[in-house]
């Protein structure tokens, strides 16, 4: 699968949940088991990369409101912003990627992705948001731009302005 190309859409009854295999139990059963009920209850959106050619998922997100504490920001962050108690927030709270398809680039094209989604979403949104599982994932996100808070070393965030700026520089070229 790593030439394969992908596309991206709102998990539906049509994908195949049951072959997904991304090598971490807890996230292969929360796709199994847990997002479509999560989306019904309006508590997380999930969204899949499928193979177009075959039809397989080979990855998924999801996202949901949070918020941000301001005091958790980073001081050079938080001279520029208004002074409220909590900043507006999407978080992501599950990333993964089929085993067959770790490696080829996916797991940035679906943060790609749900920055797009939360720039484009009606209400108001300051930052993405994520909690690392490992130190794995941290040097993950944190290639990606994003930045620790101050007072949870495995929670970072990344601007969706400047997802939005370096978005718009890589699409330039």
């Amino acid at each position: 699968m790593k030439d394969s190309a992908f596309r991206l859409a709102p998990l539906g009854a049509e994908h195949d949940r049951g072959s997904f295999h991304c090598g971490d139990e807890a996230l292969d059963r929360y796709f199994r088991t847990q997002a479509t009920r999560d989306i019904r209850r309006r508590i997380a959106n999930c969204f899949v990369a499928v193979e177009i050619t075959t039809g397989v998922v080979a990855g998924y997100y999801t996202i949901a409101a949070a918020s941000i504490p301001f005091v958790d920001l980073p001081q050079e962050e938080a001279k520029r912003l208004p002074r409220y108690p909590t900043l507006p927030a999407v978080r992501i709270g599950r990333l993964a990627i089929e085993q067959k398809s770790q490696g080829c680039g996916l797991g940035g094209a679906l943060l790609v992705d749900a920055a797009r989604r939360s720039l484009q979403s009606p209400p108001a949104v300051y930052t993405l948001l994520v909690d690392a599982k490992n130190d794995q994932a941290v040097a993950f996100y944190q290639k990606f731009g994003f930045r620790t808070l101050a007072s949870q070393p495995r929670a970072l965030f990344l601007p969706l302005a400047t997802a939005e700026k370096a978005w718009n520089q890589q699409f330039r070229r």
